[in-house]
């Protein structure tokens, strides 16, 4: 009810469809716990994670699964903010800097899908943003590029051989 939906670049409203869940179905993460590469015990060699290194930070795997029921990760990395982003219905992971328009975002799911892919949201102005480009889509922040920032996806094992004193996210409360 707080986006302003006057504020658009779609051109119908055909272009957004329900995924399921509703808004904050699938709980975005913050401030997500880490542990050390070499504490990690649980993954195996050959899991996906979700590599994210930022200038002199710590390297950092957010593994994907715990990103196939969370989605989006907000994290600061080296100082920098980051939602680090998951889709699992079209497999896109992509992280971006949670600074825009002069302030630091904080993102979840919106529960809409557009060409397929998750619509995430701010909570500080309700935007609705493309996954996929990270731009925002609807509300007061349409037309706004969030920037990208160099991610990728490996294997656990590359990533840990890599960075023996990395870091990894640890399983999220309460997740089974």
């Amino acid at each position: 009810p707080n986006t302003d939906f006057d504020k658009r670049s779609i051109d119908s409203w055909t272009e957004i469809l329900s995924g399921g869940p509703p808004k904050d179905g699938i709980p975005a993460l913050s401030d997500p716990e880490m542990r050390r590469t070499g504490d990690e015990t649980r993954l195996e060699d050959r899991e996906p994670v979700i590599t994210v290194e930022i200038g002199g930070a710590e390297p950092r795997a957010y593994p994907i699964r715990y990103l196939t029921w969370h989605e989006i990760v907000n994290d600061t990395v080296g100082g920098v903010p980051v939602a680090v982003t998951f889709c699992p219905l079209c497999n896109s992971a992509l992280t971006f800097d949670r600074r825009a328009a002069g302030q630091v975002l904080s993102f979840g799911v919106s529960g809409k899908l557009r060409n397929s892919d998750m619509i995430m949201y701010d909570r500080e102005t309700q935007s609705w943003w493309q996954q996929a480009v990270g731009e925002a889509i609807v509300g007061d922040l349409t037309g706004t590029e969030l920037q990208t920032l160099p991610s990728w996806m490996e294997s656990w094992a590359e990533f840990r051989d890599r960075n023996p004193g990395g870091l990894v996210m640890d399983r999220p409360e309460g997740h089974n």
